[in-house]
């Protein structure tokens, strides 16, 4: 069964309170008509002169009854008055009191409306708290996890590095032992081959031996070929001059002009014997090369300008052919020639071969 509220103070003595304060209303209502409609009586001052004399003209006990009488309404009047004046004083205090209690309500209802709100908004900072909570908790929890599988990352990634590292080594290992392998083979066949290299060495040294050996020879002949040649030329020049100067001058000129061209081609075979001697045969020489020279020399043999009129198409066996001329130097068989007979050789031109220069 639902229990039946009990009424609080200010609705137990609210409809009083407007009873009290309509009937108030309404009796000054009634007393603002009636002065409204009551007529306007005539100056009191002349009633109160006729009472006054009819008085005297009474007896006295008429007066004082009067007077009693007079008094009597007089009280009356002034009792109706404080009694009007306390019903009006006690509807005033009743409105006050009303509207104290009325003030006191809306106060109270204030104050719970605001305890309500406090409480609410207590509940709503308690929820607030709560959820902050719940969330700092939350957060926490995945903190918790993301470093938990933080640590497990690094753990693995170690182990990873780890795993990477004792396969480096046993590579490495592996690397090391085919190495040390290698390196032994190596070094056998360092060692064969360089037995193999000594004796072809020691077989190319004999070689060298034998060819320098028959080189020497060869040159020895050669240079003893040169000389027999040149003392040739020499003596047959000897025996031109001799016979030049011996005959009469119709023999001489016959004996020049037969013997010019001999002394001529003495004189070459001589430069090309010279230059044999001072050539130094380059890797690139080969034989049916041909190089012309332009040479230019002084009447007394020196040999003063060399240079390639003709190429062979081999450069080193074209300079080889003129360091061999230049370290001529001075044919001093040239001395004591006739101008018209030294003329051909001022300048000219002379064909080399490697045959020419490996006489």
């Amino acid at each position: 069964m639902q229990q039946q509220r009990e009424p609080s103070a200010s609705e137990s003595y609210f409809w009083p309170s407007v009873w009290a304060i309509g009937l108030h209303v309404l009796v000054f209502g009634m007393l603002f008509v009636s002065f409204a409609f009551t007529p306007e009586l005539p100056p009191a001052k002349p009633i109160v002169q006729a009472t006054l004399y009819q008085l005297k003209s009474k007896s006295r006990a008429t007066t004082q009854t009067n007077q009693k009488i007079a008094g009597e309404a007089q009280k009356s009047a002034a009792r109706q008055t404080e009694v009007e004046q306390m019903e009006q004083k006690k509807v005033e205090q009743e409105a006050v009191k009303a509207a104290e209690q009325k003030k006191e309500e809306a106060a109270q209802k204030a104050e719970e409306a605001k305890k309500a709100d406090e409480a609410k908004k207590a509940d709503e900072a308690k929820k607030a708290d709560e959820a902050k909570k719940a969330d700092d908790a939350k957060k926490t929890a995945e903190a918790k996890k993301a470093e938990e599988k933080q640590l497990a990352d690094i753990a693995k990634k170690k182990a990873e590095e780890e795993a990477k590292k004792a396969a480096e080594e046993e590579a490495k290992k592996a690397a090391a032992e085919e190495a040390k392998k290698k390196i032994v083979e190596d070094a056998k066949k360092k060692a064969a081959e360089d037995a193999k290299k000594k004796a072809e060495a020691e077989e190319a040294k004999k070689k060298v031996a034998e060819e320098a050996k028959k080189k020497a020879a060869a040159d020895a002949a050669k240079k003893k070929s040169q000389d027999a040649a040149r003392k040739s030329a020499e003596d047959k020049k000897a025996q031109a001059l001799a016979d030049l100067l011996s005959d009469t001058p119709q023999r001489q000129q016959a004996l020049a002009d037969e013997q010019g061209d001999e002394v001529a081609g003495s004189f070459d075979d001589l430069i090309r014997a010279r230059a044999a001697e001072g050539w130094a045969r380059p890797p690139s020489a080969r034989k049916g090369m041909t190089v012309v020279l332009q040479i230019g020399m002084l009447p007394d043999g020196t040999v003063t300008s060399v240079s390639v009129s003709k190429s062979s198409g081999d450069g080193p066996f074209d300079a080889s052919a003129v360091a061999a001329v230049k370290n001529i130097g001075r044919l001093t068989e040239m001395q004591g020639m006739k101008p018209s007979d030294f003329a051909p050789y001022r300048s000219f031109k002379m064909t080399f071969t490697p045959e020419d220069l490996a006489l």
